[in-house]
């Protein structure tokens, strides 16, 4: 079988890792990190929705953007500073706003699929990750914000969710830690919450099990063709302060590139397009130490439709909350002005709990124009991408993986005669090979 390298050890990486496995291919993960699942899979809100498949492409997102450009605590904000890459982004994103539907109804029907491949790896190999199976609560504070959801409830109910409109009153049945008032929301009982980087880092344990090798601290800069494979080449992180750092290189059969916001370097290395925008996202863990506290806090997650904040509650002692997107570059600051908010938010509709001890977090989504994840060959044969699902990585990461790994076999079936051994290599040069 052919010697397949993935190029990022985050729940996308992960779960392309195991189903190529599934399949019997030799498996080699790359990540500049020490640990699997250390940048977006680190502390997301935890939900397994789709019911947040909604696109954003359209022109109530663009005006809402617009009108919150001065308001540093802004559910979406941007950098006015100039860039060709955000800006040429936005100008794609504006381009696809006719595919709102078609990529709502899509993404929709991929989320449901993936939910159960995830749910099947969890129970087979018996991962542990705070597993909440208790639905997600849409909630809405206005009759405009409510009527705006059910227009998305029809896309999502095409795509084949069960999205239910309910009452305040349901509501506050549903989640009676809720203290706030709202107009109206929508319920969906099979959405899901749970650790993404818990799952992230026991899917990798579960793929070691099974013959995967995972390379840490390797900060891939090269990507060259030899003959009919591939020579990946990095410099190993934990020798940077030396003079010298020492190279290592990989030969391969096939490639594909897994690694989040980093997709867009790694592909023009081979000459490919990607055009994968870092948005900003934060996050907070609210440590649950008190027993009032963990009475206050929420069990059913939620997603807040005006203030674009979910919640997942993670155990008995810890409560996320995360939310906004900030157009910033590759800035990963964690700005005190966008974690008030979420401090806020907390206090206001869960007053009882204690907010005395947070840990902060920001990571960046990997977001296409489309909104659309990009699971597919490149235009080289034997490469092949599975990145760029925005903020509904978790939620999708088991569908895409499937499909890559179906390319991976349809790809094979044509090459197998001509694949190269593979082997693994440490040289001292400090040279970069770029196609």
């Amino acid at each position: 079988m052919p010697h397949i390298a993935i190029i990022g050890a985050g729940i996308t990486g992960a779960t392309t890792a195991y189903a190529l496995l599934e399949r019997g291919y030799q498996v080699t993960v790359l990540d500049r990190h020490r640990y699997a699942g250390m940048e977006t899979s680190f502390a997301n809100g935890g939900q397994l929705s789709a019911s947040n498949a909604e696109v954003w492409n359209s022109a109530a997102t663009i005006l809402k953007g617009l009108r919150w450009m001065l308001r540093s605590d802004a559910p979406l904000l941007m950098n006015p500073k100039p860039s060709w890459h955000k800006y040429s982004w936005i100008g794609e994103f504006v381009g696809n706003i006719g595919r709102y539907r078609a990529n709502t109804i899509e993404t929709t029907r991929l989320a449901i699929e993936a939910r159960q491949h995830l749910f099947s790896i969890a129970e087979r190999e018996n991962i542990a990750f705070d597993l909440e199976r208790r639905g997600i609560l849409h909630i809405y504070h206005d009759k405009a914000g409510f009527d705006a959801g059910l227009r998305v409830n029809t896309l999502l109910q095409q795509g084949g969710l069960d999205r239910r409109p309910v009452t305040s009153d349901e509501i506050r049945a549903i989640e009676p830690a809720l203290q706030s008032a709202s107009y109206g929301g929508f319920f969906t009982p099979s959405d899901a919450t749970g650790d993404i980087h818990k799952f992230t880092r026991g899917l990798a344990d579960a793929c070691i099990r099974r013959g995967a090798t995972f390379i840490h601290e390797a900060d891939v800069d090269a990507i060259s063709r030899t003959g009919e494979g591939f020579r990946i080449g990095w410099n190993d992180t934990a020798s940077q302060d030396a003079a010298a750092p020492t190279r290592h290189d990989l030969q391969v059969d096939g490639i594909v590139i897994c690694a989040g916001v980093a997709s867009r370097h790694l592909a023009a290395m081979l000459n490919e397009r990607v055009n994968v925008y870092p948005v900003k996202g934060y996050s907070i863990t609210v440590q649950l130490d008190a027993p009032q506290s963990r009475e206050a806090a929420p069990t059913v997650s939620l997603l807040d439709e005006a203030a674009k904040i979910v919640t997942s509650r993670l155990g008995a002692d810890r409560f996320r909350v995360a939310g906004t997107a900030e157009f910033n570059g590759f800035n990963r600051d964690i700005r005190a002005d966008r974690i008030q908010p979420l401090v806020d938010w907390v206090r206001h509709h869960f007053p009882a709990v204690d907010t005395s001890k947070v840990t902060p977090w920001a990571g960046l989504r990997p977001m296409m124009p489309n909104m659309m994840p990009v699971a597919r060959a490149g235009r080289i044969p034997g490469v092949f991408y599975n990145t760029g699902h925005g903020h509904l990585g978790w939620t999708l990461s088991a569908a895409t993986a499937q499909i890559i790994a179906e390319a991976i076999d349809g790809w094979r079936d044509l090459s197998a005669p001509s694949m190269v051994p593979s082997q693994v290599g440490t040289t001292e040069t400090t040279h970069a090979a770029f196609l």
